[in-house]
């Protein structure tokens, strides 16, 4: 018998340390080479690090949210012989940016907590928590692979550790069923903020801590709009992509902001330096697995509707499934957000530090109105605002979304110069 250790490999180039955000394994689980051992996350990507020996884990080199130095020892392994010492990374590096390598834009420029460095392994004692179940990879991967939840599933292991038997029972037998369904839940689940939710966080805090906001709603009849996109929609080219309410609202910013530039800016408070863009680049929030995300899509002013359609979605699906560029999430001068068909009455909107305005669009609710003297039922859509009121006053916030909504009311004029 021998001990391997894992040291933390170079997981980018450039890159000293990364944050463990996430750990596959525990002290006491006897891991096969391959096998998930932890998640580690740094400015560039999130990258799944694995086990380079099979053996059982003695212990692991930090608690889930801390930083680990590369060359760290990450997982101390007893293995049963001798294991060369020359180590190999079995998963794949991320590409380095071939042209902008920046870091992702912040949604504030706040100075981020520094987390707690690691200066020595520490042994975690394998216990239940009341929260995630506790499995072997193996076993969750078997779950996973069948669709099972494996809270759903009766523990009878070791330490309350969910067993390939308990597994093989839950799918013959079902969930045990309690006799009384009106019975009391008293457990807690404890969910340690890291990685991507533990930056959204700092970065909202940072936001409504400095930056004084205002927000402002205005009601828009999108009868007419929402005819148009239908009748482009069923004559639309194959090579052209469905088309969403997006393109025509970053069509109506782009001119809007031509008019009120001060809303299309961003402000170095520190420095005391208010720029404003001549370009249109336009933030738009997206939510993704790992949290919310804010891919930017640049000169949105020279892109026509199917361009900006087709640019939405390239860059919607590419933060969703964590293949986006650092260049495609930097450089935002205003941010959209939606939430579509979810999108509620009214939104008070986040504004992404350092720029000064962002606008949400909520749902299309048909509603009775009165037009020339009659009832009449309208498509309308409420667009809530908010702005950083040290740069952008009331009257001039107003009067951009005024003429946002006159656009799209007579859609003919998003095409008019």
């Amino acid at each position: 018998m021998s001990q391997y250790k894992f040291k933390m490999p170079d997981i980018g180039e450039g890159v000293v340390e990364a944050e463990i955000t996430a750990w596959h394994i525990k002290v006491g689980d006897v891991v096969k080479e391959d096998a998930p051992v932890a998640d580690a996350m740094t400015d560039k990507a999130t990258v799944e690090l694995t086990a380079p020996v099979s053996g059982t884990v003695v212990s692991v080199g930090c608690a889930e949210g801390e930083i680990m130095a590369i060359g760290g020892d990450l997982v101390v392994f007893q293995t049963s012989g001798d294991v060369a010492a020359p180590q190999t990374i079995s998963e794949a590096k991320p590409e380095p940016e071939k042209q902008d390598t920046k870091k992702p834009i912040p949604i504030t420029d706040a100075p981020k907590p520094t987390p707690k460095r690691v200066q020595a392994p520490v042994t975690l004692p394998v216990k239940r928590t009341g929260g995630k179940p506790l499995a072997s990879p193996a076993v969750r991967k078997s779950a996973l692979d069948q669709d099972i939840d494996l809270a759903q599933v009766t523990a009878t292991g070791k330490a309350g550790q969910i067993t390939h038997e308990d597994l093989q029972n839950f799918i013959t037998n079902g969930p045990k069923q309690s006799s009384n369904i009106y019975t009391k839940n008293t457990g807690t689940t404890e969910i340690k903020v890291v990685g991507m939710r533990r930056i959204i966080s700092e970065r909202m805090s940072a936001s409504k801590k400095h930056i004084p906001h205002f927000s402002y709603v205005e009601a828009v009849d999108m009868t007419a709009l929402e005819d148009l996109r239908t009748h482009l929609n069923k004559t639309r080219k194959d090579t052209q992509p469905k088309l969403t309410l997006i393109p025509f609202f970053m069509r109506a910013m782009v001119k809007g902001l031509g008019l009120w530039p001060q809303c299309n800016a961003t402000f170095d408070d520190e420095a005391g330096i208010i720029t404003q863009h001549n370009g249109v680049h336009i933030g738009m929030a997206a939510q993704t697995r790992n949290g919310l995300m804010v891919p930017v899509i640049k000169h949105v002013e020279s892109l026509d509707i199917w361009q900006i359609a087709a640019e939405v979605l390239r860059l919607g699906e590419a933060a969703k499934t964590g293949t986006i560029a650092a260049s495609d999430l930097s450089g935002g001068t205003i941010t959209l957000t939606s939430l579509g068909p979810l999108g509620g009455i009214v939104t008070t909107p986040v504004i992404n530090r350092p720029e000064v305005g962002i606008l949400g669009p909520n749902k299309i609710v048909e509603t009775p109105v009165i037009k020339s003297g009659q009832i009449t039922v309208r498509k309308m859509m409420n667009i809530s605002s908010s702005f950083d009121h040290r740069v952008v006053d009331g009257l001039h916030a107003a009067e951009l979304i005024g003429y946002i909504k006159n656009l799209l009311e007579n859609p003919a004029t998003l095409f008019m110069d």
